[in-house]
């Protein structure tokens, strides 16, 4: 089995190449699916709620992005409480997929959450700074959330040091997928 660890800096383009990766062919594991699925549980609403007394659960997505915009101690908190679980989800998905050939995951926080061990290959997607802004409001996001979520990861540097690939995602769709094909072909 290879396990493929696709990472990158905030609206680089990670979930477009690790889906290009999988192309249906292989499982795909994505925390920030992860972390979406974990807002639908009533459990997780509830410790949310608890943690930063909130009155209601009534968008509390929005309102734990007003607290963490305000307050960066905020934000580690509730990474504490998001991290394991994601982990937790991870380390299932890989038990329950142990006898495929490829496995694909995609991890925004690879390098900071140091799971650089679980994977064969690392691969960092690569951006400017100018094309990943304007991707995350056209994804309904704003450039404030963006400047403060892209502070609590590491710099392209520290990345790009563990990675064994990186993929550049600066112009068109059809040169991404002919450098994600390029390395897959060396895999499958």
């Amino acid at each position: 089995m290879t396990k493929i660890g696709v990472t990158g800096l905030l609206a680089s383009g990670k979930s477009t190449v690790s889906k290009l990766i999988a192309r249906k062919r292989h499982p795909l594991f994505s925390a920030d699916l992860s972390v979406k699925n974990l807002y639908k549980k009533k459990a997780f609403i509830r410790i949310i709620k608890n943690k930063f007394k909130l009155k209601s659960t009534q968008n509390i997505k929005k309102k734990i992005s007003k607290l963490i915009k305000n307050d960066k101690k905020k934000l580690k908190e509730l990474e504490h409480i998001i991290h394991p679980l994601v982990r937790k989800d991870m380390r299932y998905f890989l038990k329950k997929n142990k006898n495929k050939k490829i496995l694909v995951l995609e991890i925004p926080l690879l390098i900071e959450s140091k799971l650089m061990n679980y994977f064969d290959i690392i691969i960092f997607v690569n951006s400017s700074e100018n094309k990943r802004i304007k991707r995350y409001i056209k994804n309904k996001g704003s450039a404030k959330m963006f400047k403060l979520l892209s502070r609590n990861q590491k710099n392209r540097k520290a990345k790009i040091k563990h990675s064994d690939y990186i993929v550049q995602n600066n112009t068109s769709l059809k040169e991404l997928k002919k450098n994600v094909s390029i390395i897959v072909k060396k895999y499958e």
